[in-house]
């Protein structure tokens, strides 16, 4: 049962296995099912036993993970699903069609030759099929995205867990919004981009940026700030209201999305199933040891992530003239 697991920290640096997988495969979720642990995940049944509350009302303090030298255990992975959950509150997600790990500083990616024939054309008895020939691309970097946290645990200690969840969460946005940027760079280097008809973003433009999709549907479209705001005050977006996730969608359907690191000439559409594949060469890295032992004062945060565009079509990009 998950209140006889041992912790310690060499979890943390098992061969091939996180940390709670770890714990999965000490206290497999499988066999709670039907019962009212059976929504926890093996980490979050560990909170449970030390009693941790992490959100709500009667939410503890930092400290609280620090009861024990076993609870002081779980406080390494707090602070990476912290951090991994700010950078999946980020736009990277909706950008990335694929996301593959490899255990390198680089890797090989592919690319995708489809110029033998179109599609509708059909072969006849006898006849050589059109080719689609896959082969192997020019490397791909996965360069370091990192973060040193300074704080020492006489600051947190009293920090009500919920609000220093909020920190570490921030660090994880900008450090996924820092990977998103160079995303959008690959995007917007991979394909030529088409003119606005003026030195302003018009709907007409958007519309053209539709048209350039064919054998993909357009499902996003990003853009610097101050072009979002000038599309939200256009006519044709007057009734359009947020979905449930809280985006607001153009009237044919496609996402709005801002990000700060594209220049107010440049919006891009993709294809968010098709356009871009991400390669992640770590996890989310911390020390865990130093953060066990209370040595808060360098919480060193690293993910190491490369792209690469995938399918031609999927991508289009829309220059706005300056004159």
């Amino acid at each position: 049962m998950y209140d006889q697991i041992k912790l310690e920290k060499g979890m943390y640096h098992l061969a091939n296995r996180t940390f709670t997988q770890a714990l999965e495969a000490a206290d497999p979720s499988a066999q709670y099912a039907g019962t009212e642990l059976a929504a926890l995940d093996a980490f979050e049944r560990q909170l449970k036993r030390f009693d941790i509350h992490v959100s709500g009302e009667h939410c503890d303090t930092v400290e609280k993970f620090f009861t024990t030298t076993e609870s002081a255990v779980l406080f390494p992975e707090f602070v990476r699903r912290a951090i991994l959950r700010g950078m999946e509150e980020s736009i990277l997600p909706e950008l990335t069609a694929a996301v593959s790990g490899v255990r390198a500083t680089a890797c090989k990616g592919f690319s995708i030759d489809e110029t033998d024939g179109a599609y509708s054309v059909t072969t006849d008895e006898g006849e050589v099929m059109k080719k689609t020939v896959i082969t192997e691309s020019d490397a791909v970097s996965l360069p370091k995205y990192a973060r040193l946290i300074s704080a020492s645990y006489e600051t947190i200690r009293q920090q009500r867990i919920d609000v220093f969840a909020v920190m570490l969460r921030a660090v994880g946005h900008k450090l996924a919004g820092a990977a998103a940027g160079a995303a959008l760079t690959v995007l917007k280097n991979s394909v030529t981009p088409f003119d606005s008809a003026g030195t302003e973003i018009a709907y007409a433009d958007l519309a053209e940026l539709y048209g350039k999709f064919s054998d993909y549907d357009l499902t996003t479209v990003i853009a610097s700030p101050a072009n979002i705001a000038k599309i939200l005050a256009m006519t044709e977006m007057q009734e359009r209201t947020l979905d449930s996730s809280g985006q607001v969608h153009l009237p044919f359907g496609a996402k709005l999305l801002k990000d700060a690191s594209l220049d107010n000439q440049t919006v891009i559409g993709i294809s968010g199933d098709f356009a871009l594949a991400c390669f992640k060469g770590t996890d989310v890295v911390l020390e865990s040891d130093r953060l066990i032992d209370c040595q808060l004062d360098r919480i060193a945060v690293s993910i190491r992530l490369g792209f690469q565009p995938l399918m031609a079509g999927a991508t289009a990009v829309l220059n706005i003239k300056t004159e």
